[in-house]
């Protein structure tokens, strides 16, 4: 018997509904001001194209000498066996350079609503961590809605994993220090990829890192309301991205916990996990929620409510002091789970 059947039960509508949205942070505000001029926080899914091309145009793919971090990393990138009967998937590998002894390694998903993206978008962000921390970096590309639905992304996702892990001594990395870490629609995959990990029972993880992650496609939580129409990514793009993914059934009662994590029924098993989100922004009740339920399920996690970031914030606004404590946080989390 699986550990993850469905969690179906019924959304609550709170008194609080008709609240306004919380502020955003007074050094965040006018940043987001200013990118709503050309980011839209509502995507239909007639945009999911227009919005792909955006997207790609934004945040182009890096190039390996961009990648290398003046030499600090080693660059590759590999066609790794797909799922059966699927094509190979690329992953990105970046390993730090004149180290011998095998390194931790971050396993990172991209971002994009599952709807775009691709290997180097966001990459960013864990090579940095990765810098600091002293650790290799896999990105994995994996196949977008709605051309591909569930479950293309996630078992692309894990086929990757699980040559990672398979492979960690060729790549030297210490396959015991493999966290897996996404944002977004990647942090939604990261915590799909953890449940899946656990189910099939390989690879062993050190750590989920879930970070603004995208977990429930039921879409009607109170912040997702709250939210409608306002910061980055609102109920509209969530239903949007939601649907890409799942069609008809999105909502319904038969959608696994593999491509929506609020889903699962038991949560007990799961690494350590670190979730962070910003007050203000959709997400925030359901990530909220899924900390909560690891821990009531004897594990162990450590949650972030940054207040007034919206969702995105330390990428649209990098140098904000919000930005730099969340970040350092996720540092620090990092140091003390690998070294």
């Amino acid at each position: 018997m699986t550990k993850t059947s469905h969690h179906t039960g019924p959304s609550e509508h709170t008194k609080g509904d008709h609240f306004p949205p919380p502020p955003f942070d007074p050094e965040l505000a006018p940043i987001l001001a200013e990118a709503s001029q050309w980011i839209s926080p509502s995507m239909t899914y007639e945009q999911i194209h227009e919005n792909r091309a955006a997207s790609d145009n934004w945040a182009p793919r890096l190039d390996h000498e961009t990648l290398s971090r003046g030499g600090a990393f080693a660059v590759e990138e590999r066609l790794v066996p797909g799922p059966e009967g699927a094509p190979e998937v690329a992953l990105l590998i970046c390993t730090p350079v004149g180290v011998s002894a095998p390194t931790p390694a971050i396993y990172f998903t991209h971002g994009g609503g599952m709807t775009s993206g691709h290997n180097t978008a966001g990459i960013g962000q864990p090579l940095d961590w990765a810098e600091e921390v002293g650790c290799a970096v896999v990105s994995v590309e994996y196949r977008l809605a709605p051309e591909h639905r569930h479950p293309a992304a996630i078992e692309d996702c894990y086929a990757g994993l699980r040559w990672t892990s398979d492979n960690a001594s060729d790549l030297n990395i210490d396959p015991s220090k493999i966290v897996v870490a996404g944002a977004s629609a990647g942090g939604g995959l990261t915590a799909a990829l953890a449940l899946l990990a656990r189910d099939r029972g390989e690879p062993g993880l050190a750590g989920q890192m879930l970070l603004c992650p995208m977990l429930d496609d039921r879409n009607d939580s109170p912040s997702g309301r709250q939210m409608a129409g306002v910061g980055i990514w609102d109920r509209t793009s969530n239903e949007t991205g939601w649907t890409a993914l799942l069609g008809a059934s999105r909502g319904g009662p038969e959608v696994s916990p593999y491509a929506s994590p609020a889903r699962a029924d038991d949560l007990s098993g799961l690494p350590p996990t670190f979730i962070d989100v910003g007050s203000a922004e959709t997400f925030r009740d359901e990530d909220v929620a899924y900390a909560s339920r690891i821990w009531a399920a004897g594990g162990e996690a450590e949650l972030h409510v940054w207040p007034g970031g919206f969702h995105g914030y330390t990428v649209v606004a990098p140098h904000a002091r919000l930005s730099q404590d969340t970040v350092k946080a996720q540092v620090q989390w990092l140091r003390r789970l690998l070294l």
